[in-house]
């Protein structure tokens, strides 16, 4: 579901929030200005750190990612690379050049144009599998921002603890003042250790989750293609690429394919 992460992330803050309200916590007590420069700061410095200037200036892009992308559809993928077996069986793997430049996914536009150009099987499959390889090793840098600062949001939350500490222990001769000066001290902590867990890891968790599934749709992609440069029947393509597919999926295209007296839609 689109925008399910961010769903979360924000129901996560509203349901805190309204507990704390429960518990007597008055909102404006939870904003702590140098709490959260401490944390969030702090944070975001540790992890430029950690990653450089190049992939920490991706981060507006993947938080976008992780909100608005839809999963892979491998049911369409397996649709279209059927009524492309089917045409390669009536005309010919040539024939298929013609509907090479109206392929909207790159991955699948480049291997079904190496099986045109007449690509050994072996070295077909040796390119197609390294795309897989570097786009999975691709988005696991950007998985690793949020995960490097899943890890150290919560430190260095006690590293803020510890710095109002050090300000409320100044203040000894003036116990009416440490109830409401030790409560903004444990604020750093709720920060780091709130955005670690209702922030940093479902992101991180999301864009895996996203590189997953696309890793997957490739992998289909790819037995398609090596089926269709093989010469198998259109038939036993589409069995081959539903045994990825979950069974609700199947049955899909199952019935789909029977209303249209064959395959389905390469629309999907």
């Amino acid at each position: 579901m689109k925008a399910a992460t961010a769903i979360g992330i924000v129901g996560a803050c509203a349901l805190i929030l309204m507990a704390g309200i429960m518990e007597g916590v008055s909102p404006p007590a939870l904003i702590n200005i140098p709490a959260g420069i401490i944390v969030f700061g702090g944070t975001s410095m540790a992890v430029f750190a950690s990653v450089g200037m190049k992939r920490f200036m991706m981060i507006p892009k993947l938080y976008i990612k992780a909100f608005t992308a839809e999963p892979a559809n491998p049911a369409e993928r397996v649709s279209t690379l059927v009524n492309f077996a089917e045409r390669a069986r009536k005309d010919g793997l040539l024939a298929l050049e013609e509907d090479i430049e109206s392929i909207d996914d790159p991955f699948l536009r480049k291997g079904m144009q190496l099986v045109v150009d007449g690509t050994d099987p072996d070295l077909l499959y040796e390119i197609l599998e390294t795309e897989i390889d570097a786009m999975t090793a691709r988005h696991k840098d950007g998985h690793a921002i949020f995960e490097k600062g899943g890890g150290l949001a919560p430190t260095i939350g006690v590293l803020g603890t510890v710095v109002s500490l050090i300000h409320v222990l100044g203040n000894l001769s003036a116990p009416e003042t440490l109830g409401p000066l030790i409560a903004g001290a444990f604020l750093a902590t709720l920060y780091g250790v709130g955005s670690a867990n209702v922030v940093f890891y479902p992101v991180c968790y999301t864009l895996q989750a996203l590189t997953a599934s696309e890793a997957d749709e490739r992998r289909l992609v790819l037995e398609g293609i090596m089926a269709i440069q093989a010469g198998d029947n259109p038939r036993v393509v589409q069995e081959k690429l539903l045994s990825y597919l979950p069974p609700v999926d199947r049955e899909a295209i199952m019935n789909a394919g029977k209303k249209g007296g064959g395959s389905s839609d390469a629309g999907g």
